[in-house]
């Protein structure tokens, strides 16, 4: 059902550097994935009649923003697989074992960036590796910078990005119920990042 945790995913990610110009011009800063403002949702047919929706949980990560050559910039998300919620206590735990996400000898997808593109004022291609299943693929995800600046009620510096990629799961060895289930599933990743001093 996972299909591509963008960190992470990211994990998505999730993500790296976009336009210098929306920046400051201050280079290579270290930022934090907050996971109580990220979201990591996917999306699967489910045997032709609807686009089932859940979500990851526990989603950490750490991006380096660097304005001043934003393609040098590199993030890398880390999701827990054993907090996976459809809504469905059954069906978390289904896919918990080896039919699908096997969290037992796989606890954890990761998505690490390897290069990005930008493709306008506030968006980019982000490319990188994602590890799922002990098995590790290229994904890109299509990525946009949602807002930036100063959190008015803690002070921190805030990044926020929203991402959207697709995973093939059977290019992870994850057959079970392909095609009823569906084979390719889309990642929707939205998520703050906050600056380290």
């Amino acid at each position: 059902m996972f299909n591509s945790i963008k960190k992470a995913g990211a994990t998505l990610a999730v993500v790296a550097g976009l336009s210098g110009a929306t920046f400051s011009a201050q280079a290579a800063d270290t930022y934090k994935l907050d996971p109580t403002h990220t979201s990591v949702l996917f999306i699967v047919n489910h045997l032709g009649f609807s686009d089932y929706q859940g979500r990851f949980n526990g989603v950490t990560g750490e991006l380096t923003l660097d304005r001043e050559d934003p393609s040098a910039s590199s993030a890398t998300i880390t999701i827990d697989l054993n907090q996976i919620d459809s809504g469905v206590e059954a069906l978390d735990n289904h896919m918990k074992t080896a039919d699908f996400f096997n969290v037992e000898e796989f606890p954890t997808a990761t998505f690490t960036s390897t290069s990005v593109e930008l493709v306008g004022d506030n968006a980019a291609t982000v490319t990188g590796d994602l590890t799922l299943l002990g098995e590790t693929k290229p994904l890109v995800l299509d990525v946009t910078l949602s807002g930036e600046g100063t959190h008015p009620m803690t002070g921190d510096e805030v990044v926020g990005f929203s991402a959207d990629g697709v995973v093939t799961r059977t290019d992870y060895g994850m057959d079970f119920l392909v095609p009823g289930v569906g084979d390719e599933v889309t990642l929707q990743i939205s998520s703050e990042f906050l600056k380290q001093k």
